[in-house]
């Protein structure tokens, strides 16, 4: 059995910040998760630690959330049709993570290697990896019977005295065809819901002048799965985050040409890729042309078969009935206090998971650890004009600092304060040094070595400072 290293009522020491006042009778509420992803499974697990009724609703027949591969692509390759089947996870089949297995684990069940014909002991192991783990999770803190597969959401909204109606329809699968499986609904109230549907299904596309008239073929990567489909094609792929580096590499095996669009390319970057015969770096989509051809902002053109939108994904809640109190504005989900609550609506209504550019397990657990306690009441929030200040206040800074409202939600460096004021109000420890060295570390590594970096690296000292720290686990991660 594994033993947590983080107290529950630990004293706060971290970086001097206050402590929100403690409540001494604790309240149990009768909470809902939306989700059973990697968010859903540590927020169901800190609720029920503090004594609430949780039921988790996952639309799926398993938990894992974008985590569960799955080799069909929707009908629409560009994910926009508003009646199409949807297909909630975006994993393409070679994906390995861009962290270290180290710094990935939530705070008291480390992503330590096991023994297994299946494991993949990799430092940075692929995606069917890590989802055994978020499965070894759920067994070992036994929360699977806190959770309602095949059951999607398909509505939330406020009744009287400050609870949700929550309606759902559940799944009875048939021997036949999808089609013709039954759905049975329901309707439930609840004193508190936490969304944790995530945020990697509802694609984002870049705008470009003239594709209307363009004759090729446009998708995005969120329907990417083999580079088999581009064999002999010459790409257009637009973006330079993790997944547009990862695809790009991936379809140069095959394709004829891969040119890359990206926002942040610099003029001294632009050109033919070191180390590669068929790659090329330019500057952003100018227009697509009724010959084919794509023109760039530098000047340079290709006549191309494919365009592929690497270009990241919309927060989506279309089960929750927000009243004009919430709203999504250019990917700001908001008003919320801490990216968590809708002050109007705090701490009935919250969300898990929206920071991106972060470690996401360890922040995912600090922001359930804080929900749980305020429902509860062992912890209390700032009045609700108090909340509205602070996101004002926030809001003002993005603006000042140029950033448009779609960064709101990202985080980068900026998470390691952020979790320890969580955890600081929490009363627990924060997220260990050597980890946010490593984080750095590679960070810096994936720079030099875009290639190489998940299987070549010169953080040694961090690594046997990660093995001395899991010791305190069963050996071999048999927990």
């Amino acid at each position: 059995m594994m033993k947590s290293f983080l107290s529950d009522m630990a004293t706060p020491v971290l970086h001097g910040l206050v402590m929100p006042t403690a409540i001494a009778t604790k309240s149990s509420r009768k909470v809902a998760v939306i989700g059973a992803g990697a968010a859903g499974l540590v927020a169901a697990r800190e609720l029920r630690r503090e004594g609430h009724n949780v039921v988790v609703f996952e639309r799926s027949d398993r938990v894992g959330g974008t985590w569960v591969y799955d080799a069909n692509v929707e009908s629409d390759p560009m994910g926009l049709h508003p009646s199409r089947a949807i297909i909630h996870s975006s994993l393409y089949d070679s994906l390995r993570t861009n962290l270290p297995r180290q710094v990935m684990g939530f705070l008291d069940f480390p992503f330590v290697v096991r023994d297994g014909k299946d494991r993949d002991p990799r430092r940075f192991p692929g995606h069917r990896e890590v989802l055994l783990y978020l499965e070894d999770f759920a067994r070992h803190f036994e929360l699977t019977g806190l959770i309602r597969f095949d059951t999607e959401v398909f509505h939330i909204g406020l009744v009287e005295e400050g609870k949700w109606i929550l309606r759902s329809r559940k799944r009875t699968r048939t021997d036949t065809d999808a089609q013709d499986d039954l759905w049975i609904e329901a309707g439930e109230i609840y004193d508190a819901v936490v969304v944790c549907n995530g945020h990697y299904t509802e694609p984002r596309i870049a705008e470009i002048p003239g594709v209307e008239t363009w004759p090729g073929k446009q998708m995005h990567s969120h329907n990417y799965r083999i580079p088999e489909p581009f064999r002999d094609q010459v790409v257009v792929l637009i973006g330079s985050s993790a997944s547009a580096v990862d695809i790009s590499m991936d379809i140069a095996v095959v394709a004829k040409e891969v040119h890359i669009s990206s926002r942040s390319a610099t003029p001294g970057e632009i050109g033919k890729l070191a180390g590669y015969d068929n790659m090329w770096l330019h500057s952003m989509v100018e227009r697509a042309q009724e010959d084919g051809t794509v023109a760039f902002q530098d000047g340079s053109f290709a006549h191309v078969d494919v365009i592929l939108h690497c270009t990241g994904y919309r927060y989506h809640f279309p089960f929750l009935e927000m009243r004009n109190i919430l709203s999504v504005d250019d990917n700001r989900v908001g008003p919320l206090y801490k990216h968590i609550f809708p002050p109007s609506l705090a701490p009935w209504l919250s969300f898990i998971g929206l920071p991106f550019m972060v470690v996401p397990f360890p922040l995912f657990e600090l922001q359930s650890r804080w929900v749980a306690g305020i429902l509860s009441g062992r912890f209390t929030l700032p009045s609700e004009e108090e909340m509205m200040e602070d996101v004002k206040d926030f809001y003002s800074k993005i603006e000042s600092a140029g950033w448009p409202k779609r960064y709101t939600h990202k985080m980068g460096d900026s998470q390691f304060v952020y979790n320890d004021w969580l955890a600081t109000q929490c009363g627990c420890s924060g997220i260990e040094e050597w980890k946010i060295q490593m984080y750095h570390a590679n960070r810096k590594n994936r720079v030099d070595r875009p290639k190489t970096y998940r299987d070549v690296w010169d953080d040694e000292h961090l690594i046997l400072q990660a093995d001395e720290y899991f010791r305190q686990y069963s050996n071999g991660g048999n927990m």
